[in-house]
C-alpha cells in the first residue's frame, strides 16, 4: 500500500514512488498552478512522472488495427506531435503518448500499471507484426520521431498490401 502526502491545493505524490517523504515534498513543492493531481501528467513541475500502481497484476494489453499508420495520421496533424512530454492535453502527444491515448482506457491502465513507454512499447508489439519500436524512439525530436512515424506506416501499408 502506497503512503500519500498531499498539499493544500490537493495535490498528492506517493513516497514510495519518490523514494522518501522528503522527496516526494520536494516534488510537490515544484509544481506550479496544479490543483487536484495524483498522477502529474500534466502538472508542469512533474510532467513526466509516471502514477504509482499497487496493483499485481498486469493489465490485458490492448490492440491498435493498423496502428502505424493510425499514429502517423494523429501525430502529423497541426500541434499533434510534442516529443517533449508524454501527452501535453488531449489532442498533443508525444509517440508512446499517442499509442497510450489511442487504445483508449486500456491504453491507460497498462500506462498506469507499467509507464508510458513500457505500455507503449507492449501496445506496438501487440499490434504490429513488423520490427519492434525501440524505446529511445520515444525520446527523439519531433522531425526524427514523425519522420520514423511515416517510415513505418508506409512499411504497414506495403506489407497489408502484398
Amino acid at each position: 500500500m502506497d503512503t500519500w502526502i498531499k498539499d493544500d491545493k490537493g495535490n498528492r505524490c506517493s513516497v514510495e514512488y519518490w523514494g522518501d517523504e522528503a522527496a516526494a515534498k520536494a516534488a510537490l513543492d515544484s509544481l506550479k498552478d496544479c490543483s487536484g493531481c495524483s498522477d502529474c501528467s500534466g502538472c508542469s513541475g512533474l510532467k513526466n512522472a509516471a502514477p504509482v500502481v499497487a496493483a499485481s497484476v498486469p493489465p490485458p494489453v490492448p490492440t491498435i488495427d493498423d496502428i502505424h499508420q493510425t499514429v502517423y495520421a494523429a501525430a502529423s496533424q497541426p500541434g499533434a506531435l510534442g516529443m517533449d512530454t508524454w501527452h501535453t492535453c488531449q489532442n498533443t502527444h508525444c509517440r508512446a503518448g499517442w499509442v497510450v491515448a489511442m487504445a483508449g482506457e486500456a491504453g491507460k491502465a497498462l500506462e498506469r500499471f507499467y509507464d508510458t513507454p513500457l505500455a507503449a512499447m507492449k501496445i506496438y508489439d501487440a499490434s504490429s507484426s513488423l520490427l519492434p519500436i525501440s524505446p529511445v524512439r520515444f525520446f527523439e525530436d519531433n522531425a526524427t520521431a514523425l519522420a520514423d512515424m511515416r517510415r513505418m506506416a508506409d512499411l504497414e501499408a506495403s506489407e497489408v498490401q502484398s
